[in-house]
């Protein structure tokens, strides 16, 4: 049986494939180092796959090399935003995570963290594995990769993204993933800092004891007994980072 493919359906498969593929590359939970290459490669096809009927109405009937140059560099550029926006809020659980080991005397436990190629402490690594799982449980990958299939309706392969609308959402994304990461890390900060204000205050009733010789044992033991309670709490917090970065995206969109 012979597959009888026109020119602009295959041109079309090939640029939304290089926009999908961008995408899957830099946005989590997809970007990890643990997804092959060449699943990516593949599923960037199967996603472009479905959508060459419309999108190949969207190719001019005459292309040339510049043509393909030039849109091929620009679906490059939409993949690259969307997954910038994207990842910018779900990084708030590994700030979280690295905050933690900041006040929680983790940082010396400095590693590189094999996924994301990127040095991270115990909290930070934990933080951004624990944020993969739940995505993927609870089928928020899904839910990105929805918003992402939208693009080419919002953005069509012969359009242009209006870059100065692009500037101010990555300036809402940044103050969105610095804030949310402060929440979720808020109840260990708020008890670490307590804890330091106790060391403190036996520090001037009793010199004598020398309460900072074990206050960084007494630190990592209370973290590491309320973090559990505190994990209790990511659920939802992934549920309303998902919510914030499709809406980020879809902003984009309704420019």
């Amino acid at each position: 049986m012979a597959l009888d493919l026109s020119l602009s359906t295959v041109i079309a498969i090939l640029l939304a494939s290089i926009r999908a593929g961008v995408w899957l590359a830099l946005c989590p939970p997809f970007s990890n180092k643990g997804t092959p290459t060449t699943v990516k490669g593949l599923l960037s096809i199967a996603i472009a796959l479905p959508l060459a009927p419309k999108l190949a109405t969207q190719v001019p009937p005459e292309i040339s090399t510049g043509f393909l140059v030039t849109n091929a560099i620009e679906q490059a550029a939409v993949g690259a935003a969307l997954a910038f926006l994207t990842m910018l809020i779900f990084a708030a659980t590994q700030i979280a995570g690295n905050l933690i080991d900041l006040v929680g005397g983790f940082t010396l436990a400095f590693a590189l963290d094999p996924f994301s190629l990127q040095g991270n402490a115990v909290f930070g690594r934990f933080y951004g594995l624990i944020t993969m799982a739940i995505m993927y449980a609870t089928d928020a990958h899904q839910l990105i990769l929805r918003g992402f299939t939208s693009s080419y309706t919002a953005i069509p392969l012969n359009g242009t993204m209006d870059m100065t609308h692009f500037t101010r959402l990555v300036t809402t994304g940044t103050a969105q993933m610095f804030l949310a990461g402060l929440q979720i890390s808020a109840p260990l900060i708020g008890i670490m800092l307590a804890v330091d204000v106790a060391l403190g205050l036996l520090t001037r009733a009793a010199p004598a004891l020398n309460p900072f010789s074990f206050g960084y044992p007494a630190k990592i033991f209370l973290t590491l007994s309320i973090a559990g309670t505190a994990m209790m709490l990511l659920p939802n917090a992934m549920a309303n980072l998902t919510t914030r970065a499709i809406n980020l995206v879809l902003e984009l969109f309704n420019r």
